[in-house]
């Protein structure tokens, strides 16, 4: 199947920092969004100590305090889930011990940060951050692109979680080796109704 040339992305996947937060400055604006654009522009910097899930990471930071990051706009399969335990290696082998920046979009529900997570570019320790840690699971076959949060994301960045996912499922890799693999986000609404049921009198 053709890929549309629109949607694929260019060879150099490394984004600058200030220019992306730019960009999403302008599309905040454009959606009337200038109050909450701001926000999306902050960024804690420190080291990845704990990789709990294929999405889900702990940062400590320079005063040593611990913050919990799910990475924005992917899904990773539950630990319980077919693929979990290899998202969860992939992102540790990616993440773990490495300095890495966090592009904070919004703190969610459970108290975590909702960002986007940039790790040091392959191959090379000593760089800035700059490669894009929920993309790399995307093009691994080993995360879903999470449309839900696609909104807070800027086009040029959609354009490259699209197809990531387009291209991993397209090649089979990873999770997309299944036939078809559950989304976590139905995974989990299925265990929850089985609970109620195992719980039931």
């Amino acid at each position: 199947m053709a890929v549309p040339p629109a949607c694929r992305p260019p060879a150099n996947h490394i984004v600058n920092t200030r220019l992306s937060c730019l960009r999403r400055l302008v599309a905040g604006l454009a959606a009337g969004l200038l109050a909450a654009a701001p926000g999306w522009c902050e960024s804690l910097w420190g080291t990845v100590v704990e990789v709990s899930k294929g999405d889900t990471l702990t940062v400590l930071d320079n005063d040593k305090a611990r913050h919990r990051v799910r990475l924005a706009a992917i899904e990773a399969p539950e630990s319980r889930q077919a693929f979990g335990p290899e998202s969860r290696r992939h992102l540790s082998d990616l993440a773990l011990g490495k300095r890495v920046t966090v592009e904070r979009r919004k703190d969610d529900d459970f108290g975590r940060i909702v960002g986007r997570v940039l790790l040091p570019a392959q191959g090379c320790a000593t760089c800035p951050p700059s490669r894009d840690a929920g993309l790399a699971q995307l093009e691994a076959g080993l995360a879903w692109w999470y449309r839900e949060e696609r909104r807070a994301q800027p086009l040029e960045e959609q354009g490259y979680y699209e197809y990531a996912e387009f291209d991993a499922r397209a090649r089979r890799l990873g999770l997309w080796r299944d036939a078809a693999p559950q989304p976590p986000w139905e995974w989990r609404k299925r265990e929850g109704k089985a609970r109620i049921a195992l719980s039931a009198p």
